[in-house]
Order: C-alpha cells, then sequence, then structure tokens
C-alpha cells in the first residue's frame, strides 16, 4: 500500500498494492498494521455502502458533535470524490482536494473529521463503501452546498440528482456555529 500526501492536510490518497493474473485480482482493501505503519493511525467503527445511480450527487456532509474519518472506494463503477476543509481557523479552510476512484483504479481517499465530504457518480452506477472512524449520529449530521461559488469545486457534471437536503444545504459562509473548529 503506498499512501500519498495530498494538497490538503490530513486528506490521504492510498493506492494499494493489487495483485493481478490471468484469473483476475487481489489486493488487501485495509490492513491495520500496514496502515498505521504508512501513517494513516486511526480506528474504525463502521462500514457503510452506498449505492448511486449516473449524475447523482452526494454531498457536502460532515457530523459536528461526533466527527467522521472516512476511508472511501469505490467497487463498482466511478465516482469523483470531494473533501473540502471547513475547520474554522484552518490555513486551508475552503478548499477542496478531489480525486477520481474507481472500481479499475482501486484508489482510495482518506478524509479526516473536519472537513465535508462529497462525491458524484459519473459511471450507469456506482457502489460506494466507506469505514467511519465514529458512528453515524442522526441529528448530528449537516451540510454545505455543493455548489458553493466560494469554494470552487470542479465538478465533473453539470446538473446533478441531489437530495432535498442537499438542494438546500447552506453555503459555508452562512454555516457559521455549525462548522468544526481547527484545533492545529
Amino acid at each position: 500500500m503506498q499512501i500519498l500526501e495530498t494538497p490538503m492536510p490530513g486528506v490521504l490518497l492510498i493506492e494499494p498494492r493489487i495483485f493481478k493474473d490471468d484469473r483476475g485480482f487481489f489486493f488487501e482493501s485495509y490492513h491495520e498494521k500496514r496502515a498505521w505503519d504508512a501513517g494513516l493511525q486511526v480506528k474504525f467503527v463502521q462500514d457503510n455502502h452506498s449505492f448511486s445511480k449516473q449524475g447523482t450527487l452526494r454531498g457536502l456532509h460532515y457530523q459536528l458533535n461526533n466527527p467522521q474519518g472516512k476511508l472511501v472506494r469505490v467497487v463498482t463503477g466511478e465516482v469523483f470524490d470531494v473533501a473540502v476543509d471547513i475547520r474554522q481557523g484552518s490555513p486551508t479552510f475552503g478548499q477542496w482536494y478531489g480525486a477520481y476512484l474507481s472500481a479499475e483504479n482501486h484508489r482510495q481517499l482518506y478524509v479526516p473529521p473536519g472537513f465535508a465530504h462529497g462525491f458524484c457518480v459519473l459511471s450507469e452506477t456506482a457502489d460506494f463503501l466507506y469505514k467511519c472512524t465514529d458512528f453515524y449520529t442522526p441529528g448530528d449530521e449537516y451540510g454545505i452546498r455543493w455548489d458553493d461559488a466560494a469554494i470552487g469545486i470542479d465538478w465533473p457534471i453539470a446538473d446533478p440528482v441531489l437530495s432535498e437536503k442537499d438542494a438546500i444545504a447552506p453555503l459555508l459562509r452562512d454555516a457559521g456555529p455549525y462548522l468544526p473548529i481547527y484545533r492545529g
């Protein structure tokens, strides 16, 4: 496994070692000891699976009181995955990083607590898996508008399919007291 730093401190791009032959392939999607040795020193407590159709955009989501770090990957299809630093006082506040994750490239992205997360589906469908560092807490989920011009995410789709909640999410500047604080 190779863990690559991104321009966003704490957001990591992970390229697993793939073993291919004429039968197919094999790789370890997660190995705690190797991840810890490589610098990804977190404990995961929950796994989630999301299935979405082409053009769907989910996000930008976060939990405030029970923030979740997420290790995300795609097992069928392709998505454009995004992490946005929403920690008040952070030197990279409002900046984003995006990566193409697919069943073919096997890449994974680690999105640390304090970042909003979202993705859009580029293939006909996509199965999206993610490990979380904290449990989902109903009533503690917040969102930031996917198309906030102040953030300026360069989404590869123009007219996404959104949930009602995502369509009316506030702009980053209006989220105020519902944003995490940067702790250095």
